[in-house]
């Protein structure tokens, strides 16, 4: 029970989840109610979660994409409304099953992936890591889309990490994404490696930056296929524009 708003209001909004009622009122009102949820638990507060909690992973687990997707393109800010401890211990097993869904799903999650993990503590952020490398595959390999997402996003996620773990992690993806097949993507990912580069000298990294730009040389500069070498000098474009900036 609560006291901020009626409780047969409450209750009203609670029981439209009810998958019967999705298959014989209005084969909407799952989404309705997916949209509306981070007002509700805005207005509620977070000490009254309890009373949406059940009726968010049941949304969670609807049958239809389209509630999945919605609650997913929200979840960063219920995040914000819930705080760092109910958000590990309630939204971060969804955030989860976000990331293995559907691509429509997943694009969700994908363009706020950095509002929802710089939430998150460093610990549990690190754990992320090993899955980013997930979002270069996607069910449809035409939807480009959601690569030239990733690369900006990962752009910002920069920030959230140490030198070392952009080396061993985010520089791999940033690579892939350079060779892309769609010129758009290339680009984003140019600009990507070159925040990168200035990752590393930010934070008195020297050495990973040289070794970065060793590599980038070797892949690309040297690369047989014109397609690299003009990579190679798109990213120095970037980098002298970053510079003169």
């Amino acid at each position: 029970l609560q006291d901020i708003i009626p409780q047969p209001l409450l209750d009203q909004y609670l029981s439209m989840t009810d998958p019967a009622r999705a298959q014989t009122v209005d084969t909407e009102i799952a989404k309705h109610c997916a949209y509306s949820l981070p007002g509700v638990a805005l207005t509620l507060g977070r000490q009254n979660w309890h009373c949406l909690k059940d009726t968010y992973e049941t949304l969670a687990s609807d049958v239809q994409w389209k509630v999945r997707r919605t609650l997913a393109f929200s979840i960063h800010e219920l995040a914000v409304i819930l705080g760092d401890q109910l958000t590990a211990a309630d939204l971060v097993p969804i955030f989860n099953g976000f990331l293995k869904d559907l691509d429509e799903v997943r694009i969700g999650v994908l363009k706020h992936l950095y509002d929802f993990l710089k939430l998150l503590h460093a610990d549990k952020r690190r754990e992320y890591l090993y899955q980013l490398q997930e979002f270069v595959v996607t069910d449809n390999s035409r939807n480009w889309r959601f690569r030239y997402e990733l690369a900006e996003q990962l752009i910002l996620i920069l920030e959230l990490y140490d030198p070392h773990d952009v080396y061993d992690y985010l520089r791999h993806i940033a690579l892939t994404l350079c060779s892309d097949k769609v010129a758009e993507v290339r680009w984003i990912s140019f600009k990507l490696v070159v925040a990168i580069l200035r990752k590393f000298y930010a934070n008195n990294a020297s050495t990973l930056g040289l070794k970065f730009i060793k590599e980038l040389i070797v892949r690309f500069r040297h690369c047989s296929k014109w397609v690299g070498r003009q990579a190679f000098a798109f990213i120095c474009q970037v980098g002298m524009f970053s510079l003169c900036l």
